[in-house]
C-alpha cells in the first residue's frame, strides 16, 4: 500500500547533481575497503557487519570537503555498501572450493566471474522488485529507517565520523602489536589444559554384571577471550542476547562435549601424547574430528528452522516478485516522477538472459559438460530470483545484518547436489559445479538484500532509482574485481579453515557438497548434529543455527564477541537507568554503532596489509628484533579490554547525556 502523502528529504521536483564523479569514486573506494574488511571479519568471525552506517558516515565527512550534497552522499554509501554484502556471499562459499579440495588455490578469474555475475544479477533483480517494496508499508525496514536519520542528523554537521575514525585508528594499532604477523607484543589469548585426575568406568551387561573396567582420564580445554578489537566489535553491534546465544555454542563444544570425547578416547589419546603431542594440540585435533561435525549438523538443521520459521514472509517475499514482474512492465518511464524512475524493465530482462546464456559457458567449464551445464544455470537462474525476492522483503522485515543468507544459499546447495547425483556428475566435477551455483545465489541474496536496504534509505532521502542502480552496478564491478585477493593474502598467511580463519559457513558448504555428491562425511556425528538442533527447537531454544555456529568456532572468539555483547548491555543498562527516551536511546545506540565499525574496520584492513607482509617475505617479529616463537605479553591482553571496554562505555554515554541535555 503506498502512501501518496509521502514526502522525502528532496523534493521529486528538484533537481540535484547526485550521480558524479567524486560520489561514484568515493563509492568504489570504500566498496573495496568496506568489502575486505567484512571478507577478513567473516573468515575469522563467520558473520560480517552491515556497511550502510559506516560508508553513510564517511562519505558524509568525505563529501562535505568536496561541497558534495545530501543525494551524491547517498550515491557514496548506496556504491560502497554494495562491497560488503559482495563480501557476504564470496567468503560464505568461494573458500568451499579449497577447502572441498576441488581448489589447490584460489582461483582469480573463476572467483571473479562467479562473484561478478551474482552481483551483477542481485541489481538487475532487487531493480524489478524495487519499486512494490520500497512502497510496502508493513515493512518496517528498520535500518534503512535508522540510517536515513543519521544522513539527516549530518546534513545540521553531526556526522558522527570522527567515531569511525578515531576507533578505526585504536582497532588498527591494536592489531599491529597483536596480531602473529606484525610486531607481537600483545598476547591474543591465554591457553592451557586444566588435567583432571584418571577415573575408572565399567561396562556392565543386561544383568547387572561388570563385562570390564577401564581406567580414563579427561580433563578441559579452557582459553581467555581473545583481546580483539574485531570481535568485540562485532559483539557489541549484534548486542547481549545473540552474542551469548553464539557464546552457548561454544560452551556446549568446548566445555561439554571435548570432555566427553577426551575421556572416551583417552587410550588413543595416551598413543598420541607418547609421540610428543601435547594435551592442547590433542584437544583440537579430537575437536575437530569429532565436534565440528556435530556443528555442522547442528548448522543444517537450524539453517532450515531459520527458514521454516520465517516460511510466510518466504512466500509472500515470492509472490511479490512475480506480481512485480508484471507490474514493472505497465509502467511508463514518461509518466514518473524521478525518484520513481528505475532502469528500464526491457534493458533489465535483456541483461538478466545475456547473464543466463554467459553462465551455460561458465558452468560447462566446471562440469565439463553442456547438458549438465544447462541445468545448472537453470537451478542458478531459478533459485537466483525466487532468493533476491526473499532477500529483499526479510531486509524490510528484520534489516540486512539478520539476512539469513547463509540458510537460502544451503537451500541451493543442497537442491544441486543432489541433481547432480541425479544426473550421474559425482567427484570433483560435481561438488565444483554445486559450489558454483551456490557462489552465485549467495552473491545475489547479499548484494539484493543490501541494495533493497539502500534504495529505501533512498526512497526516504528522494534519490532518483536509477542513478542509485548504476551506483550499485560499479561497486559490484570494481569489489568482484579485488575481493578475492584480500582472501589469497589471508590464506597464504594464516591458512582459510584454521583457528585462525576458521570460515565455518565455507566449511559447512564444503562438507555438505563433499558428503552429498562426493560420498565423503561423517554422517554419525553429522546426524548426531543435526538431533542437537531438533532437541534445541523442541525446548524452544533460541537461534540452534547460531549455537551450532559457535561451536564450531574456536572458544577465544565466540568468549570475546560475548564480552563485547556484555559492553553493550551494560551501556543499554546505564541509559534506560537514566529513563531516557527513544530518541535518546537511539543516540547512543548510534554512536555505540559507529564505534563498533571503527574497531571492526580497523583490525580488519591491518589484519589484510600484514597479510600482504607475508606474502612478501617481510617478517616484522624479526625486524623489532623479537625473540622466535614470542607470543607477546598476557599482561597486554587485558589492558586492551579495558581500553575497549572504556571506550565503547563512554562515547554512547556521553552523547546520550548531551543528547537529552539539549532537549531539555
Amino acid at each position: 500500500m503506498t502512501d501518496k502523502g509521502f514526502k522525502p528529504y528532496v523534493s521529486p521536483d528538484k533537481e540535484m547533481k547526485e550521480l558524479s564523479f567524486k560520489a561514484v569514486s568515493l563509492g568504489v573506494i570504500l566498496a573495496m575497503i568496506l568489502g575486505s574488511a567484512n571478507a577478513y571479519l567473516g573468515l575469522k568471525a563467520g558473520m560480517t557487519v552491515a556497511a550502510t552506517f559506516p560508508a553513510a558516515v564517511i562519505a558524509m565527512a568525505v563529501l562535505r570537503v568536496f561541497k558534495g550534497n545530501v543525494l551524491e552522499e547517498n550515491i557514496a554509501r548506496t556504491t560502497a555498501s554494495v562491497g560488503e554484502a559482495l563480501a557476504a556471499g564470496a567468503i560464505f562459499t568461494i573458500p568451499a572450493f579449497v577447502l572441498s579440495g576441488v581448489w589447490t588455490n584460489f582461483n582469480y578469474w573463476e572467483s571473479t566471474i562467479l562473484m561478478l555475475v551474482g552481483g551483477v544479477l542481485g541489481v538487475l533483480l532487487i531493480t524489478i522488485l524495487r519499486k512494490t517494496l520500497v512502497e510496502d508499508h508493513s515493512l518496517p525496514f528498520p535500518e534503512s529507517q535508522a540510517c536515513t536519520e543519521i544522513v539527516k542528523a549530518g546534513q545540521g554537521g553531526k556526522t558522527g565520523a570522527k567515531y569511525v575514525l578515531w576507533t578505526l585508528l585504536l582497532g588498527s594499532v591494536i592489531e599491529t602489536f597483536k596480531n602473529p604477523n606484525g610486531i607481537t607484543l600483545i598476547k591474543d589469548s591465554v591457553k592451557g589444559f586444566w588435567k583432571m585426575g584418571a577415573s575408572k568406568i565399567s561396562l556392565l551387561s543386561g544383568k547387572g554384571t561388570a563385562i570390564t573396567t577401564i581406567k580414563q582420564q579427561s580433563g578441559f580445554y579452557v582459553q581467555s577471550p581473545a583481546s580483539s578489537p574485531a570481535f568485540l566489535g562485532v559483539g557489541y553491534i549484534i548486542g547481549f542476547r545473540l552474542s551469548a546465544i553464539t557464546f552457548s555454542g561454544g560452551v556446549f563444544g568446548w566445555v561439554f562435549l571435548m570432555p566427553i570425547v577426551l575421556f572416551l578416547m583417552y587410550n588413543n589419546v595416551v598413543d598420541f601424547s607418547a609421540g610428543g603431542h601435547n594435551w592442547i594440540q590433542i584437544s583440537k585435533a579430537a575437536y575437530d574430528a569429532t565436534v565440528k561435525p556435530i556443528a555442522v549438523g547442528g548448522m543444517l538443521v537450524g539453517a532450515f528452522y531459520t527458514l521454516f520459521k520465517m516460511r510466510t514472509s518466504l512466500i509472500q517475499g515470492i509472490g511479490k516478485g512475480f506480481k512485480d514482474i508484471k507490474a514493472a512492465k505497465s509502467i511508463e518511464a514518461g509518466e514518473m516522477k524521478r525518484t520513481d524512475k528505475d532502469l528500464s524493465f526491457g534493458m533489465v530482462l535483456i541483461a538478466v538472459g545475456i547473464i543466463f546464456i554467459a553462465m551455460i559457458a561458465v558452468y560447462t567449464y566446471f562440469t565439463d559438460s553442456l547438458a549438465i551445464s544447462i541445468l545448472t544455470a537453470a537451478i542458478m537462474a531459478i533459485a537466483a530470483f525466487v532468493f533476491a525476492a526473499v532477500a529483499g522483503y526479510l531486509v524490510g522485515i528484520i534489516g540486512s545484518s539478520s539476512n539469513p543468507i547463509s540458510g537460502l544459499t544451503l537451500s541451493t546447495l543442497l537442491i544441486a547436489a543432489i541433481l547432480m547425483v541425479a544426473v550421474g556428475l559425482k567427484g570433483n566435477h560435481g561438488i565444483a559445479a554445486t559450489l558454483a551455483v551456490a557462489s552465485v545465489v549467495c552473491v545475489v541474496a547479499g548484494v539484493a538484500g543490501d541494495m533493497m536496504q539502500d534504495l529505501k534509505v533512498g526512497q526516504l532521502l528522494g534519490g532518483t532509482p536509477w542513478k542509485m542502480e548504476v551506483g550499485e552496478m560499479i561497486g559490484v564491478v570494481f569489489a568482484s574485481a579485488i575481493m578475492i585477493l584480500p582472501i589469497i593474502l589471508l590464506n597464504n598467511a594464516n591458512g582459510i579453515g584454521s583457528d585462525a580463519l576458521p570460515a565455518p559457513q565455507a566449511g559447512l558448504m564444503a562438507m555438505i557438497s563433499k558428503g552429498i555428491v562426493g560420498g565423503e562425511m561423517a554422517w554419525t556425528l553429522v546426524i548426531a548434529g543435526m538431533f542437537f538442533a531438533v532437541a534445541l527447537i523442541m525446548v524452544d531454544a533460541p537461534s540452534p543455527m547460531l549455537i551450532a555456529v559457535g561451536m564450531y568456532l574456536p572458544f577465544n572468539t565466540t568468549f570475546a564477541i560475548f564480552v563485547g555483547g556484555t559492553i553493550k548491555y551494560i551501556v543499554d543498562k546505564m541509559v534506560e537507568k537514566k529513563g531516557a527516551t527513544e530518541e535518546e536511546k537511539e543516540t547512543a545506540n548510534n554512536t555505540g554503532l559507529l564505534l563498533a565499525s571503527g574497531l571492526v574496520a580497523g583490525e580488519a584492513l591491518v589484519g589484510i596489509i600484514l597479510a600482504g607482509f607475508v606474502g612478501a617475505g617481510i617478517d616484522l617479529n624479526k625486524w623489532a628484533g623479537l625473540p622466535s616463537g614470542f607470543e607477546g605479553y598476557w599482561w597486554l591482553g587485558l589492558v586492551v579490554f579495558v581500553i575497549l571496554g572504556y571506550v565503547l562505555i563512554k562515547y554512547p554515554y556521553k552523547e546520550f547525556l548531551l543528547s537529552r541535555k539539549s532537549n531539555q
